[in-house]
């Protein structure tokens, strides 16, 4: 399983070593605590969708 990666450039969350958007290197971070107020959901379920995407296409 990948882990969420974070570029610091961009702020941009993604699952990739180098940032599709600005090309810097990203770097893992640390995973969230569950919680109801989530603040990331969004991020990972894009990120969820978009390796179901890469997934499928291939």
């Amino acid at each position: 399983m990948e882990r969420i990666r974070f570029c610091i450039n961009c702020n941009r969350y993604t699952l990739k070593k180098i940032c599709p958007v600005c090309g810097n290197q990203t770097e893992i971070n640390a995973p969230q605590k569950y919680s109801k107020d989530e603040t990331v959901a969004y991020y990972r379920r894009r990120i969820k969708k978009e390796s179901l995407n890469i997934h499928e296409s291939n």
